[in-house]
């Protein structure tokens, strides 16, 4: 694991707000031990914050908007959802349906009149923390679903060779397994090109 320091990226209008959010993160350092440095990187306006956000390529982004409209909210929202980094958005007040915009937006940690210097570590480490652990829902939600896909097609698969070859499940199983081995193909590939193939010749195969 490499011992870069912490990129971190404050957006904030506000340059007193922005640092207390950085005065808090040098104080309190990252990690257990609080010995690995941070590198701090301040946006002060939200014009073109996408491509801004991508040059400096933060670890973790820190979003300060005060009282934010609710324009300036979603702006924040769509960058949450693209820039896929832990991400914590401190706001002065809140209403229950932006709490819930924030989470299906992916912000990590959602915080409502809470800027004090000595929170700020313990914020930072929520913030990664909940992104990872989201991150690894996510993930498994991925590969469950990828599975079940696979299981789908490799079964519509079985039942083309059943008909056209006449054989049985299970004989129609080693025969897609042994031709993928041949062909150094996963089953699930060979089985998506045998079922496209046969819809191409018969609409009615893949049903």
């Amino acid at each position: 694991m490499t011992n870069r320091p912490l990129r971190i990226l404050i957006i904030d209008e506000n340059a007193i707000r922005a640092a207390i959010l950085e005065d808090g993160l040098r104080d309190a350092g990252t990690g257990e031990d609080r010995k690995h440095s941070v590198v701090v990187h301040h946006i002060r306006d939200t014009q073109k914050l996408l491509p801004r956000i991508a040059a400096v390529d933060p670890d973790v982004i820190l979003i300060d908007l005060e009282n934010p409209s609710r324009d300036t909210l979603e702006q924040m929202f769509q960058v949450s959802r693209l820039a896929r980094r832990p991400i914590a958005m401190f706001v002065d007040k809140s209403d229950t349906a932006t709490v819930h915009a924030a989470i299906d937006a992916g912000v990590s940690a959602y915080i409502v009149d809470g800027l004090r210097k000595d929170r700020i570590k313990s914020i930072l480490d929520v913030t990664i923390s909940r992104f990872h652990a989201f991150n690894r829902l996510q993930t498994e939600l991925y590969e469950a679903k990828s599975a079940l896909e696979e299981r789908k097609v490799i079964d519509q698969a079985k039942a083309i060779l059943m008909t056209q070859r006449n054989v049985s499940e299970e004989d129609a199983y080693v025969l897609l397994r042994r031709t993928a081995m041949n062909q150094n193909r996963k089953i699930a590939d060979l089985a998506r090109a045998l079922v496209s193939a046969a819809a191409l010749l018969d609409p009615g195969a893949e049903k």
